[in-house]
């Protein structure tokens, strides 16, 4: 289920985005690949930090993009927002990684 917006919709704030992000983010198996995804970069950042390697770094992106877009191409079946609104769309992984934690949505 897609909450799609046409081409010529702009959202000129993320408080506006936020709950179309939200709608693309239906399927539990989604939002749960987006968690785990968004954990694994905390942890490659903890890790190329402390270690230091850079290659902890580089690896953050794939992992992050990698759970979240199996959970939408798999599972969610439309297209990652962040295609369209790439800042915004990684704004919403980590408020919506938040609100996952903070049980404001369901895991």
């Amino acid at each position: 289920m897609s909450n799609e917006v046409p081409e010529s919709v702009r959202f000129t704030s993320f408080n506006e985005f936020y709950p179309y992000y939200l709608g693309e983010h239906q399927n539990p198996t989604c939002r749960r690949l987006h968690v785990i995804g968004s954990t694994g970069v905390l942890v490659l950042l903890a890790f190329g930090l402390g270690v230091p390697d850079w290659r902890f770094l580089l690896a953050m992106p794939l992992c992050g993009y990698g759970f979240a877009w199996v959970g939408h191409f798999f599972f969610e079946h439309n297209r990652p927002a962040t295609f369209r609104y790439p800042l915004w769309s990684l704004m919403g992984d980590w408020v919506m990684y938040r609100d996952v934690l903070l049980r404001r949505i369901p895991f």
